[in-house]
């Protein structure tokens, strides 16, 4: 009897191989699981990153496509800076239950100049949040902000990079993951040959094209665990869907 079943389990691990078992063992050491919830917590860059090829959408998409099904909760307003999503972190994450929450936060805050929020403020407020989120057992992913023009050397830029060092240095203190998407950023900008304008991975120099988009969701899945032929796997699920 015994012999049978252990013969039985050989066959279901065979089969499994073959028909995507590969798949879900990888998916083991992937971070975020099956039938979890992501709240992507924004602005604008957010807002359209849940529309049809939007950086949520896609990530979603692309999870799926390595065998982990997940359901985003979209939480991007337009024009939002740090302080007004604290004020909204309740209704817009914490009460919807998530198990992880994406938060990209810090363009606005600069871009807006004197309408934005000071780095000091924007410190108490991106650790509220993430406080807040692991006090619900929320786990949260810090995205670096996406640059301000295309042009690391603008004033705008050189002013943001405090924000996102800070975000760093906050992931590494709260055990948060980080995806460095200014990084990401900066470097596919700089070995591009042609910059098209200013407008190689933006619309407008700030809001995403769909390479940015590519862009950012490839951070995501690379910050919560993908792999290389994972990555590849995913990104070819976006061009079939094309």
């Amino acid at each position: 009897m015994k012999i049978k079943k252990i013969g039985q389990m050989l066959s279901l691990l065979v089969v499994a191989t073959i028909f995507g078992g590969s798949s879900l063992v990888q998916a083991a050491d992937i971070a975020v699981k099956s039938g979890e919830k992501i709240a992507f917590m924004g602005d604008s860059i957010t807002a359209a990153g849940a529309k049809p090829n939007g950086y949520v959408r896609l990530v979603i998409s692309g999870l799926e496509a390595v065998g982990v099904k997940t359901t985003a909760i979209p939480a991007g307003i337009s024009g939002h800076k740090s302080n007004q999503m604290l004020a909204r972190l309740d209704k817009n994450v914490l009460s919807k239950k998530p198990e992880w929450m994406t938060l990209s936060c810090g363009v606005n805050d600069v871009w807006h100049g004197k309408r934005g929020v000071l780095l000091e403020d924007y410190k108490k407020n991106i650790t509220k949040m993430v406080d807040q989120c692991q006090a619900a057992d929320i786990k949260v992913m810090l995205l670096t902000s996406t640059m301000i023009k295309e042009d690391q050397k603008n004033k705008l830029n050189q002013t943001l990079k405090g924000y996102n060092d800070f975000l760093i240095e906050l992931a590494k203190e709260k055990k948060c993951l980080i995806a460095d998407l200014n990084a990401d950023m900066q470097a596919a900008i700089n070995a591009s040959a042609d910059k098209k304008g200013g407008k190689l991975l933006t619309s407008d120099g700030v809001h995403m094209n769909a390479d940015g988009n590519k862009m950012m969701a490839t951070g995501l899945l690379k910050s919560f665990g993908l792999d290389a032929k994972q990555i590849e796997k995913a990104q070819a699920s976006w061009s079939a869907k094309q």
